[in-house]
């Protein structure tokens, strides 16, 4: 629009100088033609976000008079209103700009006529048709801005909404580790030196090398207890797990045996279980699923007995855990055997479906119990 206004005056001048050589106007013509440039100059210059509605409305109404006064004085310069349609539809408020684009459309009308000198409907319809459709084309590109800046506004409130729920739900996620990790390690941790302990003060009188026993064996759970807990300051992969999964399986099932209870463990003699076949997120979640079923064994179950069996095929790893307690009804939600306590069942059941796996729990009154975690070891869960 600039350009086909520079372009159009400089168009009208040239006719005029051309048809009134040496005419009584040409110095005004001359003169109005430069200030009416270096007012348009000025105008695009100073244009910008910072500058104010009134005084963009003061330069067009500036702008608008400089060329009613050369339209007055030379006819040929009213088509050089035409591209002050675009920018009094910027300008003004729609009804003031189609004010505006009437009183140019009117003031071309009336020159061509005069210049003219006749009637000529072409003259008459050319005009409006013109400014007709440049407003019309004006107004769809405004409404169609006005609906992308609505959409790219929904868009950035739709995208922060996402990011504070994916911090939200990353937060409750991360709640809900730490609240698995303390109840498989330090939680039972404790657990098992209150037991230790209480053992130990029962036979303290009675039998001094047994209650020694049990209180050496508590003083390793807290050092292991203490391992975890730097474990959790630094974020680091479980302690136990330094050596493998199947030394850190061995490893709990030794702190665990004792009281009453025997723990063993069985790796598939056909599947090799070294850390580089297995992702460190199954084994960590082994690991603890594990140390959270034992748990529930020793503290529910009334079993004297237990056996961890891992398993590692092509696609899965799957983790067994048998016992020979008095056993429940899986139907009933285990509330009289393993994994009723705080977070034990349903702390076993989400890391198995955070890695994509299944968890099968096979019981009966009297009969034990066999939990069963499978774990893909492809998926989207790894």
């Amino acid at each position: 629009m600039h350009a086909a206004f520079f372009l159009l005056l400089g168009v009208a001048l040239a006719r005029f100088l051309l048809r009134h050589p040496g005419g009584s106007r040409v110095p005004w013509i001359i003169a109005l033609s430069a200030v009416l440039a270096v007012l348009y100059v000025v105008g695009i210059a100073c244009d910008g976000p910072r500058r104010s509605t009134a005084r963009r409305r003061t330069w067009l109404g500036a702008v608008v008079a400089v060329v009613v006064v050369l339209v007055l004085l030379a006819p040929s310069f009213a088509w050089v209103g035409v591209p002050l349609f675009y920018t009094g539809l910027r300008t003004l408020p729609t009804r003031a700009a189609l004010v505006l684009v009437s009183l140019l459309t009117a003031l071309v009308i009336a020159s061509q006529v005069r210049l003219a000198g006749r009637w000529d409907p072409d003259l008459v319809l050319g005009p409006p048709a013109v400014a007709m459709l440049a407003t019309a084309v004006f107004l769809q590109m405004q409404r169609q801005t006005a609906r992308q800046r609505a959409l790219i506004d929904d868009l950035i409130r739709t995208r922060r909404e996402l990011a504070a729920s994916e911090r939200r739900e990353g937060t409750l996620a991360e709640r809900q580790r730490l609240s698995m990790e303390i109840h498989d390690t330090l939680a039972q941790g404790l657990s098992s030196q209150q037991m230790l302990l209480q053992a130990a003060d029962r036979v303290w009188q009675s039998d001094p090398g047994k209650a020694r026993a049990h209180v050496r064996t508590a003083a390793s759970v807290a050092d292991h207890n203490l391992t975890e807990a730097r474990r959790f300051v630094h974020d680091l992969a479980p302690a136990d797990l330094a050596h493998g999964l199947e030394e850190a399986l061995r490893k709990v099932a030794a702190r665990e045996s004792g009281a009453g209870l025997t723990v063993r463990v069985h790796v598939d003699a056909g599947a090799s279980v070294e850390g580089a076949r297995l992702p460190d997120r199954v084994q960590s979640a082994l690991l603890r699923i594990a140390q959270g079923a034992l748990a529930n064994v020793r503290e529910h179950s009334g079993a004297t007995s237990a056996a961890l069996t891992l398993t590692v095929l092509d696609d899965q790893v799957v983790l067994d855990v048998a016992d020979d307690g008095h056993g429940f009804e899986p139907s009933a939600g285990g509330s009289s055997g393993a994994g009723v306590r705080g977070h034990g069942l349903p702390a076993i059941r989400a890391r198995v479906r955070q890695l994509g796996g299944t968890l099968t729990i096979e019981s009966a009154p009297g009969e034990g119990t066999v939990l069963s975690a499978a774990v893909p070891l492809r998926g989207p869960g790894l």
